[in-house]
Formats: structure tokens, sequence, C-alpha cells
């Protein structure tokens, strides 16, 4: 081949200074047979073989060991697999050579001895190349890069003792696996695997990974008896294709998935974000979640929050703070299909978003402690990862980095915890020694580090007297606030659910499904209760009929009063619902006391307390014909009077359809 064309291939194939360098240079070499291997391992290179190509530049070094370009192309292509030691280990020998012949190699040491995790070693390059060449281009570049060697030092001598545990050979193999999702009851684990299209030639050649040779599917994994993850397996239905899918984001209760796919025939912008739901034979066939929350330009790497109604997410949308930013929609509604519908997006803002790259969100179950990477904020020497909480204004707090070992000097990115916040997961290729292959890991998350922990409930809905499934929808409201903290719908063919439940706070939770009675139920998780069991709940929903009765638990009034207190109105409000959605039902109200206090005063305490009820109903638009009222004091206990829970139970609100 000639050397014009050898110049062209280079310059498709190596960075634009070592372009520049070997297109002003003659070869340094004089040796044929060297020239010869060389032109050899180019033509390797250029067609990917990338075995062959390294093979070849090595036996041009042991015909001329003088030979500058052939360490300078393996550097390129070290560099481009990710083994930055043979990088840094090839590159230092170009530099004994000749240390003009190409001075950035200084600078590509460096950051390779970054990258490897050599500090100390990296800074010295980096700061040599600073003194001889500091009016380079790429002095900015050089000042972050020497920013993070230092931040990493400083990291590494105060690093966390914690043990990163690899999710076991069920879960990880030969392959890439990154971007885990886990269910808040963490019985289910969703991972994105980097497959090869074609299995033998990938073991035959070392094949780059590209979207040429090699796509993306979706894989699962169920936690077993004794605590492991079982074997992976991928997703049932229709949601795996031949093309790319990844970087998804379950719902908590594992029914819903957000995930991001690139160049399909219904796309926007080059990747967009599309929706499956869990159905009996598997997930349904995604569908493109449409504008705004897609646009002409890149959306990715969803996060679906806890509450049911906020999609974090990636984009290089304008508006933005530059690079890709991270960005959040609320759903505005559910189209018949079940499918969501967003409003238009907001940008998270300054003290999240940097004029570099922000990627994979993970916001946790308690709504307010968002974890993504970044590698404009300074770091350990790629993306790590950062932790910020959401302040009282809706803003967020300055980002803190994770720190050493769970940022190391490779990418660190789709980082997730555990409902409970004790328990993290990420993908990392620099936690292994080859750092080449992403692999998931998981570990005790540090105290400093942890989100707000949440409790779940969970369980199944179904008729009281058929036993037939019913998908619910749910709700979960602060009493203190009124304020909705989770929606969310159950399983449309098992009638299972799952609910977040953030701890500190006293919660009505409510459970409806067309034609049916609604549950009313309440939660009152203060500050320090166990999280060791979550809740289970069976809730069996009774059509509406006349003769039906119940309880309304969260129905409260002042001791020995019948004013209602403020937290009776999330109550309230959802009968007044009920009411106007079944416009035929009578109801009637009544009060019960315990048998605490003379009869006569129980019986008139009842009847006010119905009272009272029935006049907030009134008020609130339902018709006097349609409500009847009644006090029934202490007659009709559900529960024994001897003790404190039963006589709380006895204390109650019912209603009974007439």
């Amino acid at each position: 081949m000639s050397m014009r064309k050898i110049l062209v291939l280079i310059l498709f194939l190596l960075s634009a200074t070592l372009q520049s360098a070997i297109v002003q240079a003659k070869l340094s070499s004089r040796n044929r047979a060297a020239i010869k291997l060389y032109d050899e391992g180019i033509n390797h290179y250029s067609a990917g073989r990338l075995n062959h190509a390294i093979d070849a530049l090595y036996e041009a070094l042991a015909k001329d060991p003088d030979f500058i370009e052939p360490y300078l192309v393996l550097g390129d292509i070290y560099n481009s697999q990710g083994n930055y030691s043979r990088e840094m280990e090839v590159l230092i020998e170009a530099y004994k050579l000749d240390s003009l012949f190409f001075p950035s190699t200084m600078f590509n040491i460096g950051i390779a001895a970054i990258k490897t995790g050599k500090y100390k070693e990296g800074l010295e390059w980096l700061e040599s190349y600073k003194w001889k060449h500091g009016d380079q281009k790429n002095a900015e570049e050089l000042k972050l890069w020497i920013e993070r060697g230092r931040f990493a030092k400083d990291a590494v001598d105060k690093a966390y003792w914690i043990e990163l545990i690899p999710a076991g050979e069920s879960l990880n193999n030969d392959y890439d696996e990154y971007w885990p999702s886990v269910t808040a009851d963490e019985q289910t684990l969703v991972v994105t695997v980097l497959l090869p299209r074609d299995e033998q030639l990938f073991l035959e050649r070392n094949l780059p990974k590209s979207a040429l040779y090699f796509q993306e599917d979706f894989y699962f994994s169920k936690k077993l008896e004794n605590g492991e993850w079982g074997k992976r397996l991928p997703l049932y239905g229709n949601i795996n294709t031949p093309g790319n899918e990844g970087a998804q984001s379950l719902s908590a209760d594992g029914n819903m998935m957000f995930f991001t796919a690139c160049g399909r025939s219904d796309g926007l912008g080059s990747c967009d974000i599309y929706f499956s739901r869990r159905y009996e034979g598997g997930w349904s066939t995604p569908v493109n979640l449409g504008m705004p929350l897609n646009s002409p330009y890149w959306e990715s790497q969803p996060s679906f929050s806890a509450d049911g109604k906020t999609l974090y997410f990636v984009s290089n949308r304008p508006g933005g703070r530059g690079g890709k930013d991270i960005w959040k929609a609320e759903i505005q509604y559910f189209r018949k299909d079940a499918v969501p519908v967003f409003g238009a997006p907001t940008n998270l803002g300054a003290n999240i978003n940097t004029s570099r790259e922000e990627s994979s969100p993970f916001i946790h179950h308690d709504n307010k402690t968002l974890y993504f990477s970044s590698d404009g904020m300074g770091g350990m020497g790629a993306l790590d990862i950062f932790v910020s909480r959401k302040k009282e204004d809706g803003g967020w707090s300055q980002p803190v980095n994770l720190g050493y070992p769970i940022n190391t000097q490779g990418d660190e990115m789709g980082f997730v915890v555990n409902a409970r916040g004790n328990r993290a997961y990420f993908s990392s290729d620099g936690v292994n020694e080859e750092g080449n292959s992403k692999a998931i890991y998981y570990f005790d998350l540090p105290e400093p580090l942890r989100p707000e922990p949440v409790l779940y409930v969970k369980g199944r809905v179904f008729d009281i007297e058929s036993g037939e499934t019913l998908p619910a929808d749910f709700e979960l409201k602060d009493l203190a606030s009124a304020e909705l903290v989770v929606t969310a719908q159950g399983n449309s063919f098992t009638g299972e659910f799952l609910v977040c439940l953030p701890i500190g706070g006293r919660y009505a939770f409510r459970a409806s499904h067309p034609g049916y009675m609604f549950y009313s139920g309440h939660f009152d998780l203060h500050k320090g209760h166990s999280l060791e069991t979550p809740y289970v709940l069976d809730i069996g929903l009774q059509a509406v009929k006349a003769g039906v009765k119940m309880t309304l638990e969260n129905i409260f009034f002042e001791t020995d009063s019948y004013e209602l207190r403020d937290e009776s109105k999330i109550e309230l409000e959802g009968l007044i619902s009920f009411m106007k959605e079944n416009p035929e039902v009578k109801i009637l109200i009544g009060g019960h006391t315990d048998n605490q206090g003379p009869a006569a005063y129980n019986q008139l305490l009842s009847e006010n307390r119905a009272k009272s009820v029935f006049i907030y109903l009134t008020r609130g638009g339902v018709p006097q014909e349609r409500l009847k009222y009644k006090g029934f004091g202490m007659n009709q206990p559900i529960d024994d009077n001897s003790s404190i829970e039963g006589r709380a139970k006895n204390r109650r609100t019912e209603i009974t359809v007439l």
C-alpha cells in the first residue's frame, strides 16, 4: 500500500492531534520489513481486525524497536478498547524514543494513568506536560484532568470502607451488563445486556463495541430464597427487537417500563423514550411517548419516580445548560390504551446540570434524593456518580461526589438504590482490573450517602365474593398536608399492587375500582418505624349494592368532640367523589363509639359525629336526599372494648349503601 493511502486510513482511525503529527512527519523507520508490517497493521485496524492489527504492529517493532509510529497507533487501539494500562505502557515507550516527536504523548500518558487509578503518576505526567507545553489548544482539557487527578488522589485517601460485590455469574458474564433497575421489593432486577450480533465473529475478532457488531436487549433476574440472583433470562413479550433498546427504568411495582430506543421508524429524534406495560403474556409492544416528552433531539435514560407521576430523563434539547442535561416531566393523564401522556419537560437547573455531560438520573423512592452521573463536576476520571437532595423550595442541593471506591477511574452509571436506602446497585468497568467490561455490582451504601428510607405495602385486590382479580387504582395522601404522595395502578391480570410508603408521615391509603366500594386505610410511619417488615395487604372489594357497609378509616374527631379534624378532609373528599361517580347510590352515615363513659353521652356524641360528616358532604355538593345519618353509640362494637386497640376500632364512622 502506498504511503498516501496509509495516511488516508490513519486520518479516519486516529485522534486528530496524532493524525496531524503523522501527516507532517516522515515515518521514523527506514526498515522496509518493519514498514510493511506497519502497513499491514493499519489495514487490519481499518477493517476492525484489532487483534490482527496489534500482532502486526508488534511484529513491526520486533523488526525495528526504534520505530515510533507503531507505539502511537497501538496507544490509539488500546484507548479504543478501554485498555488504558496497555495504552500507557506503549506510549511511554514512544516517549522514551523521542519525547518531541508527538508532544501530546505526555498528555495522553497522564490521562491513561488516571484512568487506570495511578493518580500520583498521572498528575506528574500532566503537570510536566503543562510546564513544557502549557500553551497548547487543549489547555482547558488539561486543567480538567489535573483537577480530576487531584480530586481522585484525595478521594482514595478518604475512601469509604465498603465491599463492592459482583451480582453473580448468573447475572454477569462475558458481555457488558449495565443499567440495573430493581423493583421496590427488591425481588426483580432488569438489566441491559450488550450482545454480539454474531457470537462466533465476536470470539474470533475481538470486535469494537459498536452498533455494527452489537445490539442491546433486556434481561431479568428473580431473587432466590438464598438471597442470590437467579439466572438471567430475556424479558418475555414483544419488547426485545433486533435493534437496540436499553437504559430502562421500572415503576416501583415492576408493572411499567420506560426505556430508550434509537433510530426507529416511529422516532422523533435520534433517540426517544418508549413505554411498555407488563401483561400476562409478557411485556407489551413498546409505544413512543411522543411530544412534548420526545423531540427532534436526543432523549434517553429515563427514571420513573415512585410517586407514579414524574419521569426524569436526559436530553440535549435546546434550553439546557449545554451538552446533555437532566430534565423532568409530569404525567397529565393515561390514554384509553393505558399509555401515559406527559406535559412539557422542565430542566433541573444549574445545581444539577453543567456545560458538559450529565446522565443516568435515578430518583429514589423517597422522591427527594437524586443520584446521577456527570463528567462536568470534577471526579475520579470519567463519569462519576453524584447525589443531590430536593430542597423545600423544590430546588436541588449542591451535588456531592459519592467518592471512592464507588467512583473509580472508569465510567460509573446506572446507579440505583433499594427502597430501604441501604443497598445500591450500579454498573462499572473500573472495578475489574481488566477495565474493559461492564458488570453489575451492589454494596451497602454508607450512611452519609443514603436517601430517606421507604417502606411499601403490597398485596392483591379482588372481588370479595367471587375472588375475581380487580386491577385497582391507588392513592396515598399525606394526612397533614393532603398532598398526593403516590398514585399507582394494580396489575391488570393478577390484581397485585405495590405502593411505596415514605417513612416519617401519616398517610391515607385508598384503593378503588369502578362499580365497587373503595377501600380506606391509613399508615402511621413515624420516624424510627421498623424497616424490617413491609406491609402485606390483600384487599377484597365489595360490589356497590344495598346493604354493603364499610368503615371510613380516615375520619378523625377531636377527643370527646364532634368537630372534624383537618386530616378527615382527604377521606371526605374521596367520599364525595365516590358519590358523584355513583349517582344512584344513597348511603347511611353511622357514628359509633367505644364503651367509655355513660351510654346516653356516647349516643349523642355518635349522632353528632355522623351529622358532622352529613353536613360536610352536603356542602360538598351531595344532595341531602341521598344521605341519612344515625348514631349507634356503643351498641355495635366490632372489637373488644377491654384493650386500647379494640376501643380505637370501635370508635368509627361507617357508611351503609341503602
